[in-house]
């Protein structure tokens, strides 16, 4: 399928691995020109070098996006290197403060929103300007699950995920009229480098290797996921990329779950 994007200008952020590199060799395949960015540019230009795509179709940007200099130097470079960005796929996150809510300080819930929502906003309010002024626009921020079904062992990232859901749709009201269209995707216990950090600690504790702790995750912890294993970064980037693209011209403000059934509710 066309997605009508090539020669389009797209920022994806956390695209050292995961969901965001995997997002960004769909974007590329399509014919977009990709600015992936990660805190560490070392890692996200050896990753952006792994796809295999042209030189001259992506550029890597260092960038901390809990720094507003940063942030304004993300677009710069993407400016400098394509012109103003005309879709934004935020998928930068990390897991953030766990434990139950008693044991999590003030420290810990700030450093989770400042990267899982924060970083959101001011890479949203940076690239915005240039895609109003285009009348053309495409944003999707990666939630979770966890923003509609909350885990009480992860309260700070559940309730970060859970706002980028109200953001998207408050965005979407608000721009949706410019041509400006803001939607999410939800996934579930991905293959990311995320939730490896997870099942290997899963696994020490329970002295098992990562294999035996992700079957009982499962059983244990995600009894709805009807497919019974985790999901692969390409299976979330393929919805991304068709809300990035022009045929999702009529989808706005919505959230699109790939979660292989995890969320217990339709």
């Amino acid at each position: 399928m066309d997605l009508g994007i090539e020669g389009r200008v797209a920022v994806v952020t956390g695209a050292d691995s995961g969901i965001g590199l995997a997002s960004a060799l769909e974007l590329l395949r399509e014919g977009a020109r990709v600015v992936l960015t990660d805190t560490d540019e070392a890692a996200v230009r050896a990753a952006a070098e792994s796809l295999g795509a042209p030189a001259g179709s992506w550029a890597a940007v260092g960038a901390d996006l809990t720094r507003p200099d940063d942030v304004a130097h993300l677009v710069r470079a993407t400016e400098e290197a394509f012109g103003p960005a005309g879709i934004l796929v935020h998928a930068a996150g990390i897991h953030g403060a766990q434990g139950l809510f008693h044991e999590i300080d003030d420290d810990g819930w700030l450093e989770t929103l400042q990267v899982d929502l924060l970083a959101a906003v001011r890479t949203v309010r940076a690239l915005l300007p240039g895609m109003r002024a285009a009348g053309w626009g495409r944003i999707v921020l990666i939630s979770s699950e966890n923003g509609l079904q909350p885990y009480v062992d992860e309260l700070p990232y559940n309730a970060s995920k859970a706002a980028l859901l109200n953001l998207t749709k408050g965005l979407s009201k608000t721009y949706g009229s410019e041509g400006v269209l803001v939607n999410a995707v939800s996934p579930a216990f991905v293959e990311t480098p995320m939730t490896d950090e997870m099942m290997d600690a899963r696994a020490a504790e329970l002295g098992v290797d990562r294999d035996e702790a992700v079957r009982s995750f499962l059983a244990e912890e995600r009894p709805f996921i009807e497919t019974d294993r985790r999901g692969r970064p390409e299976e979330v980037a393929a919805v991304v990329a068709l809300l990035c693209s022009a045929r999702a011209s009529y989808v706005i403000g919505s959230n699109y779950r790939v979660d292989g059934g995890s969320v217990a509710t339709i």
